[in-house]
C-alpha cells in the first residue's frame, strides 16, 4: 500500500515528498476501559456524553447535527490497506456537535475574501527571511523568477509510472495557482460556486473559521461523523469497495495516467454530487481532502494504546511527528481525492488520513467546519 506524504513549507516552494512503504498487521484494543476527562475543577465528575442536540435548538443553516457516541478511531481489522499510522485503533467518546454538510464551497469562501479582504496563502509574495527557517539550514535561496507566489498543481503523466515514490511527476509547483485559479493562471472558477474550495492552507481555513465563527473538526469528530453511526466499517456505507464509483469522487483507471471517469468525473466535483451518509454529510469520502484541528503524529495511536483508558473529546497528539522529515510541521487531513485510487492512494477509508504542513496549499485540499453547542449561545 503506498501513502503519498507531501510536505511543503513557505508556499511550497521548498518540497519534501516522502512516501512510505507499511506493512499492515492486526492489533487489539482491549474492551475494558475507563473514560478520562479533563474537569475544570479537580473533583469534578464526568458529565455525560452529549448525544442529542439541545431541545428547542435550531441547527445552523448548511450544518447537521452529529450525534455523540463512544467508538474505535482507526483501522478496522478486515481493513488490508491500513497504515502503520492509523494502528492500532483506539477507543473514544465524543460529545455531539454540529457539521457542515459540505465541504466549503468556492462561493462562500469568495464571500469570506470579500467582507474582510483577506489573502491566502498562495497569494502572498514570499518572504524568503522566514521562509529558510522551515528549510535545511544551508539551503541556498531560490531564483527571483521561482520564488513567486503559487502552489501545487495535478498533470497527468503520458506513459505509465512504474515508480509511485516519486511524486513530482503528477505534481507541479505553478506560479499564480490559488483558490481563485486552481489548475495555474489560465484557470479560474467561474461557474463553480458550487465546487469545493480548493488551494487553500491550514492558516486559511482557521481564517474563515475564525469570520464564521465555526471551527475545524478534530480527527477524532471527524471519523465520527464520517462512520454516521455505522462503526466497524471500512468506508462509511459498509465494507463493500465495488460500489466506490457510486459513493464518491475517486481515481478510476491506471493512475496518473488515465482516469476512466467511472464516477462522472475526472478532477474535482461539485459538491453534493454524490449521495450523502446517514447523517447527512456529504463527500465524507473522495473528493478533495480536508483539514482538521489535530497535529500529524505517527506516535500518537501507539501511545494511547498501551493506557487502558478511552479519550474524551480528545484534540489528538501535542505535538507534530513525521519520522522522516523532522522539519515538518503538519495537521492532519482526512478524507481523501479526486486523485485516490486502489493502486495508488485509497485514503477514502474512513480511518485514513495524511499529514499536510500547515502553510501547504494544494489543488485537491479543501475544508469544512463544525460548532460545538458552546459556540452557539
Amino acid at each position: 500500500m503506498l501513502l503519498m506524504k507531501l510536505n511543503f513549507s513557505s508556499n511550497a516552494i521548498y518540497s519534501i515528498g516522502i512516501l512510505f512503504l507499511l506493512s499492515s498487521c492486526k492489533n487489539e484494543v482491549r474492551t475494558t476501559e475507563r473514560i478520562i476527562e479533563k474537569p475544570a475543577i479537580a473533583e469534578q465528575k464526568s458529565t455525560p456524553l452529549l448525544v442529542r442536540p439541545p431541545e428547542n435548538g435550531v441547527t445552523p443553516e448548511g450544518m447537521v447535527w452529529i450525534a455523540g457516541g463512544t467508538f474505535l478511531q482507526g483501522a478496522v481489522p478486515q481493513d488490508k490497506m491500513a497504515m502503520n499510522h492509523e494502528k492500532p485503533a483506539i477507543k473514544v467518546a465524543v460529545d455531539g456537535f454540529y457539521m457542515d454538510a459540505t465541504e466549503v464551497t468556492n462561493a462562500q469562501f469568495a464571500k469570506f475574501v470579500k467582507e474582510t479582504g483577506y489573502i491566502t496563502t498562495a497569494e502572498r509574495e514570499i518572504d524568503w527571511e522566514e521562509m529558510k527557517k522551515q528549510v535545511p539550514e544551508g539551503t541556498p535561496k531560490p531564483h527571483d523568477s521561482i520564488l513567486q507566489p503559487g502552489s501545487l498543481t495535478f498533470k497527468k503523466t503520458k506513459v505509465s509510472v512504474p515508480n509511485l515514490y516519486d511524486f513530482s511527476q503528477w505534481w507541479k509547483w505553478t506560479i499564480g495557482a490559488s483558490w481563485r485559479h486552481p489548475n495555474g493562471p489560465e484557470s479560474d472558477i467561474t461557474g463553480k460556486d458550487n465546487y469545493p474550495v480548493v488551494q487553500v492552507s491550514f492558516e486559511d481555513a482557521m481564517a474563515y473559521c475564525q469570520w464564521a465563527g465555526r471551527r475545524l473538526p478534530t480527527e477524532a469528530e471527524w471519523e465520527l461523523a464520517a462512520r454516521a453511526g455505522s462503526k466497524g466499517t471500512t468506508y462509511f456505507w459498509g465494507d463493500d469497495a465495488s460500489i466506490l464509483s457510486e459513493k464518491a469522487n475517486t481515481w478510476e483507471g491506471e493512475f496518473p495516467v488515465d482516469n476512466t471517469q467511472e464516477d462522472g468525473f475526472e478532477l474535482s466535483a461539485p459538491v453534493k454530487s454524490y449521495s450523502a451518509n446517514a447523517y447527512g454529510l456529504y463527500d465524507m469520502a473522495g473528493n478533495v481532502w480536508e483539514w482538521t484541528s489535530d497535529w500529524y503524529n505517527t506516535n500518537y495511536y501507539k501511545e494511547h494504546a498501551v493506557s487502558n483508558v478511552t479519550l474524551r473529546n480528545p484534540k489528538g497528539a501535542g505535538t507534530p511527528y513525521t519520522p522522516n522529515n523532522p522539519y515538518a510541521k503538519e495537521k492532519i487531513v482526512k478524507g481523501g481525492s479526486f486523485l485516490c485510487s486502489v493502486s495508488y492512494c485509497a485514503s477514502y477509508r474512513v480511518s485514513a488520513k495524511m499529514g499536510s504542513s500547515t502553510d501547504s496549499s494544494l489543488e485537491h485540499t479543501g475544508f469544512r467546519t463544525v460548532a460545538s453547542i458552546d459556540m452557539l449561545k
